[in-house]
């Protein structure tokens, strides 16, 4: 069986140094807060050229906390994409704002030209969601938002490493949302978020927010480091393991990139000449691959055939998140306005894609691919 995706090659060829190294850490005697996770938010901050930022517990926690640091709340609106992951919007829904949806473009992105129609007085800010890998308009986002006086908070969570005008993704807005779910760019193995902020203030925010409101870095608050809440904030804590593992990970994570980048390119290469609308790199945005996304009318029929013959394929996401039963009731965007994302939903999938993958493996995919696809004339 070829995996969608597994990590079990990279464990084995990391084992040693890994548990060395955890079982270091766990004898210094600091689970969270330790030497770890301060090391690995400089490491991460320096990598992606950010100013300032945080480790916090997920990549859902990350955008909580985001909105949070730009008090949006109950009555506020946030303009972004049902073709997303659902904690985009759970985040969202979960400080008390609600979602706006854009539809997607034919790059599965943020369609910037139909921004504007939604922006009124409640309007707070755009989440743009750098899906799969790449980079949305930036340049575009950013002069709506600053003609409306909106926040502008990235979803980074597919798009580690990704540029626009050579620029990182994370960097572009007011804040820059990581996750370090296993499958992602740089995953940890378990749960982990970071957020990038530019401003010193907001990142003392970050700070406090992720450690139940405790000022930790103001060292003249007269409550600072005491168990005492300036503000309301959560629990969303990397602990020390987790830190270690991404410090490790995070020195191959650009050799990662490049492998993926190979990948696609195999799949390009062999997949051209198909029926397939293969992914395609737009200018000036630099593509990481995160996953490598096909769309075909057929593409159910696709994934049946290719399981048939053991090679899992993927669909993301067959689900818009407004059509969702948990959001139906807050969301007043109808489907004539989301035609794209609904249609793209139909037919999208992903295949295999991540650094271990062997090219045995590659070439199995791609002439079962082609082989189903010439047989049944699609």
């Amino acid at each position: 069986m070829i995996k969608f995706w597994s990590y079990q090659t990279e464990y084995k060829n990391t084992r040693k140094r890994l548990l060395k190294s955890i079982d270091s850490t766990i004898k210094k005697g600091a689970i969270f807060f330790g030497k770890q996770l301060k090391s690995f938010e400089k490491n991460f901050i320096r990598e992606n050229n950010g100013s300032y930022g945080a480790a916090v517990g997920s990549g859902t926690d990350a955008l909580i906390i985001a909105l949070k640091v730009f008090n949006i709340s109950r009555g506020d609106e946030v303009i972004t994409v049902s073709n997303t992951a659902i904690p985009t919007v759970s985040a969202i829904t979960n400080v008390g704002a609600r979602a706006r949806f854009v539809d997607i473009g034919d790059d599965y992105l943020i369609d910037v030209s139909k921004i504007e129609k939604l922006i009124n007085k409640r309007t707070k800010a755009i989440i743009p969601v750098h899906l799969y890998g790449q980079s949305c308009d930036m340049d575009k986002i950013n002069k709506i938002a600053k003609k409306y006086n909106l926040k502008v908070i990235e979803d980074c969570a597919q798009a580690q490493g990704a540029k626009y005008k050579g620029k990182f993704v994370g960097t572009l807005g007011d804040a820059g949302c990581f996750s370090f779910y296993p499958t992602k760019i740089l995953g940890a193995y378990g749960d982990g978020g970071f957020v990038l902020i530019k401003e010193l203030n907001f990142y003392k925010k970050i700070k406090r927010l992720r450690f139940y409101g405790i000022e930790t870095i103001d060292k003249k608050n007269r409550f600072f480091n005491n168990y005492y809440a300036n503000e309301n904030g959560i629990n969303s804590r990397l602990d020390e393991i987790q830190a270690t593992i991404l410090n490790i990970k995070l020195k191959n994570t650009s050799n990662d990139i490049k492998k993926r980048k190979n990948i696609a390119k195999f799949y390009i290469n062999h997949l051209k000449e198909t029926s397939l609308i293969l992914p395609n790199e737009t200018k000036n945005r630099s593509h990481v691959y995160h996953l490598f996304t096909i769309y075909h009318p057929k593409g159910n029929e696709i994934i049946k055939k290719m399981m048939s013959k053991k090679i899992q394929l993927r669909k993301i996401y067959p689900f818009p998140v407004h059509l969702m039963k948990a959001y139906k009731k807050i969301v007043k965007d109808n489907n004539k306005s989301l035609k794209n994302t609904i249609l793209k939903s139909k037919g999208i999938f992903c295949l295999p894609l991540y650094p271990n993958l062997k090219i045995s493996e590659m070439n199995k995919i791609v002439n079962t691919l082609n082989k189903i696809l010439y047989n049944n004339k699609w």
